[in-house]
Order: C-alpha cells, then structure tokens, then sequence
C-alpha cells in the first residue's frame, strides 16, 4: 500500500471539520496532528542555503535566534558552480542537518529567473537562464530528499520581484510564461520528484497562484506528473476554497480558523466539491506519513559532522566564485606584502537578509584566514562602515596608507546587507557612493590592486578596467573568508562561471521599465528577452556575459562532431588545458534555430558540462541535447512544437566565447504557427495584446480600500493612519520581532494586505471584521472627499 493509498484511507474516517483542519498549519511552522487517527505532525524549516530552525514562539522574518546550522553559499553562488554534483552534495548535507533538528520539510531551493538584475531575493535564486536554474535546483532537491527529507521547490510561479509581491500581477503572454518562467520548475520536478511545492504570493495574469487552477493542477499535476504537495508561500492565501479546487492542499502558517467557515460554506453552496477537499487532506496526511518514514528509516544515522560540513561550505564557495577579470595579479605572489582593505573583512558579507537567514555554526572571516597564512605581509584598513557601506576622510586616509606602502591591494567591496533582501528591490545596481569613492582613492594611492565583490547579484562595475583584477565572491556562506583567502593565494581556483549576465547598466535592460515600478501589475513587456537572449539578440553587450569567467589556466575546444537523429542530438568536442597548473572550465552548449517561423532568441542553453583537467590533458566531452531544446511552445496548439529546419549548435565558454560550431538539420517536425513579433525587445502595448491574446489590463487601483490594500496605503485615509499603529502590533506580535528598527520586517509590515490581519491574528479578528473596517475605511475616505469637492465648489 502506497502512503497515498494510506491516506486516503485516513481521511475517509474523518469528519468534515476534521478535514479543513488539517488545510491549515497548527503554527507557523508545523501541521496539525492527529494522533487518535495516526496523523503525526509535519515539521517544516527554511532552509535554501542551511538551515534556519526556529521554536514557534521565536521571530519569523529571520532576525531572531534560530538554531546553529551551516549556512553554504546562497543559490546565486551554487548557481555560479555549475556543478550538479555539487549541488547534490549540498542537498544531502542540508538533509542530514535537517533530520538532526527534527525537520520534515527543507522549505527550499528557490529557482525563479532573475527578470532584473535588482530583484530584492536574486542571491536566493540559481539563474537567468530555466535549464541551469531546473537541473541545479533538481539536483540539490535529490540531495535533500537522499536523506528522508522532503524539499520544497518555490515560489511558483513568475514570482520574480519583491515590490508588493503579496498581490502583485505578473502580466505575461504564455509562450514567454512556458519557455522561461515554467520550464525550470518542469525540469525540476520531472528530474527529482520533490515532496512539495510552495506557490507564490504573486497573482499570475489576475489569478493569485494560490488559487490558480491552471497552474498547480493542469500543468504542475496532470501535464508534468507531480504527485505531492502544493502549500501556501506564509499569507498567500487570498481564497483558501478558490484555492483548494485550484489544486492547493496545505495554507501556511495555520491562520486559527480564518477561513474554515469559508471552506464549509463553499461545501455546502457547491462550490467546493467533497472530492477537492478529500484529495487535499490525502495529500497533507501524505506528507505526514513520508515525514514520518524518514524519520524512522534514519533514526540511527551517525551524528552530524559540522566540520565536514564546513569544509564542503568552504569548497563550494571557491567552486561558485567567478573571476570576471585577471592581467595576471592572481594568484598573489607568494613573496607580496598585501594591503587588504574594506570592512567585510572581519564583518564578512556572506548570506542575504531575510527568511533565509542562518545562524551560522561558525563563520571564517578574510581577515584572520590571511592573517594566518600572510603574518607579516597583511595589513588591514576598514575603509567603510560596513553595515552602511559610508565612509569617510579618516577611513580614507588609512586605507591610501595602507595601500601606498603595500606591493598589492586587496579591495573587499560589495552590497551590505540592506542593499538585498527579501522583502524590497535594489533602486540601482551601483555600490554604495562609500565605496566608490574608497574605490578610487585607493586605485589613485596604489593601481595594483585586486577588487573582490561580495553580492548576491550584479553589480554596474564601470570601473573594471582600472583594476587589475575583479572576483565576483558572491555570498559564499559561513566559509567565504578561508575561500576567499584560497582563491586569492591560488590554493583554489575560482571555479565559477556567471549564471547571469551583468550588464554594462541596468537602465539598459528591456524589463527596466516595467521592474518594480507599479503597486500592483508587472507587465513583462520584454517577453523572452531576459538576460543573455535580450544581449545576444538584440547586440547590446553585456559587461561580462552569461558563462564568462576565468580560472589560473586556458583551455582549448576543438573537434565537434555531433551525432543522433532528429530533435535528439550528441555534440562531442575535445577539451585541453593548455595552462601550466589543474583547473576547470564549463562547456556550453547554444541552440541558433537558423529559419524560425516565429520570434527566437539568437541562441539559448542546450546543454554544458564541467570539466577537471590537469595541465595538457584532453578530454572528449559529450554533451546531450534533447527535444525540448529545439522546440517552441506553440501557443495556438497549446503544446511544445518542433520545426524543420537547419539549427546551428554552438559550442564554447561563455554566450559571446563560441569555439566551435555545427549545423544539424531536423527533418519532419511540427507545424509551428507564425506569430506576429514586436519590433524591438520592448513590445509596445499594441504588440503585448497581440502576445497575450487580449487587451493589456488595466492595473487593479490602490482605491477603494479592499483586502488585498496594504498597510502602506493605510496612509491615504486620516482613520488608516490611526489604525497603522494597532496593526504593527499585532504583526509585531505574530513575527515576534520588532518592525520599525529593521527594514526586512519593516516592508514586510508595511507591504501586507489587510486580508492578513484576520490570518496572522490566531482568530482574534474574523474576515468579517476586517471587511467591516474595510467599509468604514471606504466610508470614511468618501465623507472626506465629498467635502473637499464642496469647499472646492
């Protein structure tokens, strides 16, 4: 008997009462349990990059004590390894320290594309491109799930910035949706077979996703086969009994009962049938039962071994560091008195702000990691303050000091830490004005000088060619200090290769326009141009391009054959490092559709694979391409399609370093039905209708006031601001943390929608009450309206 067919047999002995029960969280961070019909409790923690375990009654927005866990580098970082089996390794340690604390569910890993550069959340996230973001996130899920723990692939879907994200539309044409937003999650899913999965806050083309059928049903469940469970993102529940027919199983955290009567009227109106409710329940006792089964097949696991843990953190961090740029500084000379200069030395950056938020179980610092291995050679100025990144005459005199009398600079410089979070979007991609100006007094005092940049995403770095040499470290983790420290000595390589394309100014993206810049739609006007398929197709250069980066040897690529027949081919090519010491490089694979009846991309990822050599050692590498990577999702159809046609594939080290090339020819194939196509990468509003197949919407307005208006516009209303206060209060009280003194909590209160007062108060304030507040607040801002219309006239 399967644990489905277990729990289906469970919940046919329930009453209906029971059963909403169990649809909702106990608490924040666990489910109900019911023991009398042998339900245990499922236990979940976030944990994307280490875990962040916490009791019920601590803080819930990661500004509290959690447990002490290792925190590895962010998935940004990860993503830069492109390194499955890595990322696999990281899985099973995230596992294996999750079963140690009594957790059931790793809520993680996070795999949304990164539409901007600016995306608050972007270091939680593997990629620009689906394929890397899909088998790396498959990967970690395997890892994970390899030690009796389930994984939760989030936030899904087109969830993709954090500006009033709770009740946010992402406005995008279907094609687009398919081939960049969904196919990661598809991939992900179909490789790895994750317990769960977490909708997002967003609403999708005017549904929220917690209660958008054709997302979690028709082609998470029956078009890719997932056959676990869908829970709610904390507070995405705008509807639970819309949501439950949509396909979501599992609200959290538990609301105490917000909307139980709301379920039991839609049962009895016919809106909700008996069957959507038993499948829902079968599912969260399901997971109960696989959480359970873990536990009891590694209850005599040997002891977590922190230590290993760490040096797997600290490898990681090395293999995901990406060097953009090197005359030859690096590695440092083993006889080079060292300057290192910048406050993230001893107050290291090294994860983001937020619901991912680890208490580290140790922390390596760049500072005390060169310290031991330099003595004497090291010298040390802060340069900046490193929470505020300003700085100041004093700051600067010393570290012009310290650079002038040293042979070489070591400059850490970066995004402090309220630069990137969850909760809020960067304004800019630029470094803070304190570290500019450090930047070029300390290039002035001494020009030789090695800028690492500590970030969990792009950064405008007009100043590159200054500098000797430039290393993207990323947020490396726990272990980022001794990393760094390797890299820079050349005890390590820096094994990373960009996931993302950094480009030369965010301004010059096609999604700028429409990124982060509205209260309640996002309108995905640049479609499929995203990242590298916007640079390579519509020639503007990125600063350094998808797949760029450089390692301490050279490698040549030669001898492409392919191999196979129709949309299923093998690319085959001899790799050589032609350097003087070991290293790795990551062999790329892009599709060029040569005669497309509808808009492509210039090329996009087929395939790549990492490689290890020793000096002057070749090696074959084949590289699989399959179907999907010809093919087009053919919206009139509402299926993949695969075109006759010749098709170029191009194989090399980054999108812009194509070594070889071969062109293949795909006979038969589909008929793909020609669209039209926007004349530019920023589809005007008359070519968006034609994309999306109606009018562009009208964004939903901040006025009238309703459920899904916000704390923030509380403000518009002379009764709103007055009852701001009550409402920090009792958010305060459900986060257990202050509000006001720090700007994650901070934006979490002030972004959520008033639907949440009635969910976050353990049912002291009904819907009803919170629709009746609605009314007086409408009311009252009418009354004052109306009055100004009067003395006006």
């Amino acid at each position: 008997m399967t644990d489905m067919d277990r729990a289906r047999e469970i919940v046919a002995g329930l009453t209906t009462d029971e059963k909403i029960s169990l649809l909702s969280g106990a608490d924040f961070w666990t489910t109900v349990a019911m023991p009398e019909h042998g339900i245990p409790a499922t236990s979940l923690s976030d944990g994307p990059h280490g875990l962040r375990h916490q009791d019920s009654d601590a803080d819930h927005v990661g500004l509290g004590a959690s447990d002490p866990a290792t925190c590895f580098p962010t998935a940004s970082a990860i993503g830069a390894t492109w390194d499955p089996e890595l990322a696999r390794e990281i899985g099973a340690a995230l596992g294996r320290e999750a079963r140690d604390l009594g957790v059931d569910v790793i809520l993680g890993p996070g795999l949304n594309i990164k539409r901007h550069p600016a995306g608050g959340r972007n270091f939680e996230y593997f990629s620009e491109d689906p394929v890397v973001s899909g088998r790396m996130a498959a990967a970690m899920v395997n890892g994970i799930q390899s030690e009796g723990v389930g994984a939760c692939l989030k936030h899904f879907a087109a969830n993709n910035q954090e500006h009033d994200r709770m009740r946010s539309d992402s406005v995008v044409d279907q094609r687009t949706l398919r081939e960049i937003y969904l196919t990661g999650f598809e991939i992900a899913v179909k490789e790895s077979e994750p317990w769960t999965v977490m909708c997002s806050y967003n609403k999708v083309n005017g549904t929220h996703a917690s209660q958008h059928r054709g997302l979690l049903t028709d082609i998470l469940r029956d078009e890719w086969g997932f056959d676990g469970l869908v829970m709610s993102d904390w507070y995405a529940v705008a509807d639970r009994a819309a949501g439950v027919h949509a396909g979501l199983d599992l609200e959290m955290p538990g609301s105490g009962g917000t909307w139980d009567g709301q379920v039991k009227r839609a049962l009895a109106q016919g809106t909700l049938s008996a069957e959507d409710l038993d499948l829902a329940a079968a599912r969260v006792v399901t997971l109960a039962l696989r959480g359970q089964a873990g536990r009891e097949q590694h209850q005599h696991d040997a002891p977590v071994d922190l230590d290993a843990h760490h040096t797997l953190a600290r490898k990681a961090a090395a293999a995901g560091s990406v060097l953009l740029s090197n005359d030859g500084i690096l590695p440092l000379a083993d006889d080079a008195s060292i300057a290192l200069i910048g406050a993230f030395a001893t107050a290291p950056r090294y994860q983001g702000a937020g619901s991912s938020q680890v208490n580290p179980a140790r922390l390596d610092t760049a500072y005390a990691s060169l310290q031991d291995r330099l003595g004497s050679r090291l010298t040390y100025a802060p340069g900046y303050d490193a929470v505020t990144g300003e700085t100041d005459d004093a700051l600067v005199a010393e570290a012009r000091r310290a650079a002038s009398s040293s042979d070489v600079v070591v400059l850490l410089l970066g995004l402090p830490g309220s630069y990137e979070a969850e909760g809020y979007d960067r304004d800019h991609l630029r470094l803070p004005h304190g570290h500019t100006r450090l930047l070029e007094e300390v290039l002035d005092a001494n020009p030789d000088a090695v800028v690492a940049l500590a970030g969990g995403a792009p950064i405008e770095v007009p100043w590159a060619a200054r500098a000797r040499a430039v290393l993207m470290a990323y947020l490396g983790g726990q272990a980022s200090g001794s990393a760094l420290a390797d890299v820079l000595l050349g005890d390590a390589e820096p094994g990373g290769r960009l996931a993302e394309s950094f480009p030369i100014l965010g301004a010059d993206l096609p999604s700028h326009g429409t990124f982060a810049n509205h209260p309640t739609q996002a309108l995905y006007r640049e479609n499929l141009y995203v990242g590298y398929r916007f640079h390579d197709t519509w020639d503007t250069p990125a600063r350094f391009p998808f797949g760029h980066g450089l390692g301490y040897t050279t490698f040549k690529v030669s001898h492409l054959r392919t191999s196979g027949r129709g949309a299923k081919r093998t690319v085959t090519v001899d790799v050589t490092n032609t350097g003087e010491r070991a290293g790795s490089t990551v062999v790329q694979a892009y599709l060029h559709d040569v005669a497309s009846s509808v808009p492509r991309p210039e090329q996009e990822l087929a395939s790549w694979k990492k490689v290890t050599l020793e000096p002057g050692e070749t090696t074959s590498v084949s590289l699989m391409i399959d179907e999907r990577a010809f093919a087009v999702y053919d919206v009139a159809a509402g299926s993949w399609a695969v075109e006759a046609g010749e098709f170029a594939i191009r194989v090399g080290l980054s999108s812009t370093d194509i070594r070889a090339t071969a062109t293949v020819r795909v006979s038969g194939g589909d008929e793909v039905r020609p669209v039209a196509s926007p004349e530019g990468p920023v589809a005007t509003a008359a070519e968006m209708s034609t994309l999306l197949g109606h009018p562009v919407p009208s964004p939903m307005p901040t006025l009238p006031f309703n459920r899904e208006t916000t704390v923030r516009e509380l403000k518009l209303s002379a009764l709103g601001m007055g009852m701001r206060g009550i409402i920090r209060k009792v958010t305060e009280k459900e986060l257990g943390a202050a509000t006001e003194d720090d700007p994650v909590a901070d934006n979490f209160y002030e972004s959520t929608p008033l639907r949440v007062m009635a969910m976050g108060s353990s049912g002291a304030v009904s819907l009803r009450a919170v629709d009746a507040i609605i009314r007086t607040l409408n009311a009252s801002t009418a009354k004052v309206r109306r009055a100004r219309r009067t003395q006006r006239s």
